[in-house]
Parts: C-alpha cells; structure tokens; sequence
C-alpha cells in the first residue's frame, strides 16, 4: 500500500510540475527552436532548441491563454485548459521571405569598427529581462557592400551595488540577435536572417565579441538595426533552463508582476550623440518598437541622466566593389 500511494503521489506531483510541451512545424515536423510562448498579459517564455518549454497553471495561477509564435509561422492562441502535448504551426507565406545568397568572392574589402562604449558603473546599465529587446542602429555607405564581420556587447558581469565588494558571480544566460530593416529611423520589417543564438558568462570578457561572419549579414544601403534579447539562463552544457520569467511582489495595492532580471547587465552611455537605441516588450501584442529618450520614460533614471544608448559596436567588411 505505501508503494501504491507514493506511485500516485509521483504521478499526481509530475501533473501539476512536469508538464511538458513541445513546438513542431505542421509540414516536416521539425522542432521550432526557441519560439516565443507569450501570456497576453506583458510576460511570457520561450521554447529550447528542441522546440520545448514547461508550463503549469500551479506554477501560472492567473494565466488562461497561451500565443505561439515564431518568424514564418502563423501565431496560434490556445486555452491553458486543454494544451496538447504536441503544438503544431502553419507556416505563413505572406511572412517567409527569400534569403539572397551573397557571393562569398566579393574581392578585397578593408576592415572598418564602430567601436563599442564600455564602462562599470552599476548605475548606468541596463537590467535585461526576457520581456525586453534591444536594437541599435548602425549607418552603412551606400555605394559600398558592408558585412558585418563581428558584433561587440558590453557587458558588466558584476552584480554587487558596493564597490568593495563587487564579485563576479557564477552564470549562463542565451541571447538571441536579430536584425531590422530601417524605416524612417526606427526598426522596420525583420531582415531574412536567421536568428544568431549565442550565450555569455561570468569569464567571458566586458567587451564580449560574438563573431557572425558565417551569418554573412550585409548592411542595406539605408543601415541596419542589430538587436539582441535575453532567451534565459542555461545550464553548463548550454541548454536554456526553465525560469519563471516573473516574481510576484505584494504591495499595498496588491500583488505586483516584476519582470526577473538577468546577469549580464548592460552598459548604457552618453558618449553617442543620436538616440539611436530602441526598445520594445516583445510578449505584448503590438511589439512597437520605442526610441530611449525622453518620450519612452520621463522617470527612467538612465535617461534622466543622459544615458540613452546601449553602447554596441560593430567590425565591418567594406568591399571595394
């Protein structure tokens, strides 16, 4: 009897803890990587690489719908109450866009930088969280074919406010870079390629260097946005974890959603003379992407302060054809 009781106590902790989830493409049945899970209430999640990703209504009491989406599929809006352990997408034609091969010979090209901006000032930086993404803008000379050989995130991996006793504490968080068309100064239509997984940890270097040559992302004529967004944390072989995105916080006014930060913090700074970083919170609805100046925040402590700019850099391929 005490075997037969434990059993069920198994299965019915497995219930409500372990339920499991998996993405898969309606036609060839491949797992989609990292699509996006979004709550329809500003928080969300994200699927592995296997097209995986946990969720329980113990764990998300007030959660009754669920939007999957991922480029080139049509999103899907699926009740809490009745998920299949198996979620299928369609993909959309409309979305799926042909990638231009460029010609690996292009001839000689010369190596330019846009040098990154990097300092440790706890209070100048940005706290990710996976509800944020980040784009900055980079120009291009138009009669020049420019690759983007290498991308560089500054990054401070220090935790501790107090300068005594700043130490660099033990973590694995994925990113995922993408890149925007320009439209009129602001982040446009997504460009066609595939999305860059990449992850960063306590020993990696302040000014992180990610090497994309092989993604053969070339610059259009009117420039380029870069952007990048946190996945979450994974653990020593890579694999992104499952992490509850938010904590609850009680107040006088009742419980309050406080979206989970994640290590690295990201250096912002006021040694760029154009707003050219934009913002969005990618599980709401619209996704409207916000340039970080006055008009985002007004109480933004880093734009008080004249810090509006995440301090990316770039090395480029400047062909001379």
């Amino acid at each position: 009897m005490k075997k037969v009781s434990f059993i069920l106590v198994l299965l019915l902790f497995k219930g409500i803890y372990a339920q499991v989830y998996t993405i898969q493409d309606a036609e060839q049945k491949f797992p989609i990587s990292y699509a996006t899970i979004s709550f329809g209430n500003g928080n969300g999640l994200f699927a592995d690489a296997d097209g995986v990703f946990k969720f329980s209504q113990k764990r998300y009491k007030d959660i009754d719908s669920l939007f999957i989406s991922a480029l080139g599929y049509k999103e899907k809006g699926l009740s809490t109450k009745s998920l299949p352990k198996t979620i299928i997408l369609t993909p959309d034609i409309a979305e799926l866009q042909e990638v231009v091969v460029k010609a690996e010979n292009l001839g000689k090209y010369r190596t330019k930088r846009k040098s990154s901006k990097v300092h440790d000032d706890y209070f100048r930086c940005w706290l990710p969280t996976v509800e944020s993404e980040i784009a900055v803008f980079f120009p291009r000379d138009p009669l020049k074919s420019t690759k983007i050989a290498s991308v560089f995130l500054p990054v401070m991996m220090e935790s501790s406010r107090g300068s005594s006793s700043r130490k660099k504490q033990s973590f694995s968080t994925l990113f995922k870079m993408q890149f925007y068309e320009n439209n009129n100064n602001s982040p446009g239509k997504r460009l066609p390629n595939e999305d860059i997984i990449f992850r960063i940890t306590n020993k990696d270097k302040t000014n992180f260097e990610l090497d994309i040559t092989e993604y053969k992302v070339f610059i259009p004529k009117n420039g380029i946005f870069v952007s990048i967004q946190v996945l979450g944390y994974t653990d020593k072989d890579g694999k992104l974890q499952h992490t509850k995105k938010y904590h609850e916080v009680e107040t006088r006014k009742g419980i309050v959603k406080v979206s989970t930060t994640f290590r690295p913090l990201l250096p912002f700074t006021n040694k760029i003379e154009d707003n050219i970083t934009f913002t969005r919170r990618i599980f709401f609805k619209n996704r409207s992407w916000q340039r970080f100046d006055e008009k985002y925040s007004e109480n933004n402590i880093l734009i008080q302060k004249g810090f509006m700019n995440y301090g990316m850099g770039i090395k480029m391929h400047v062909y001379e054809k």
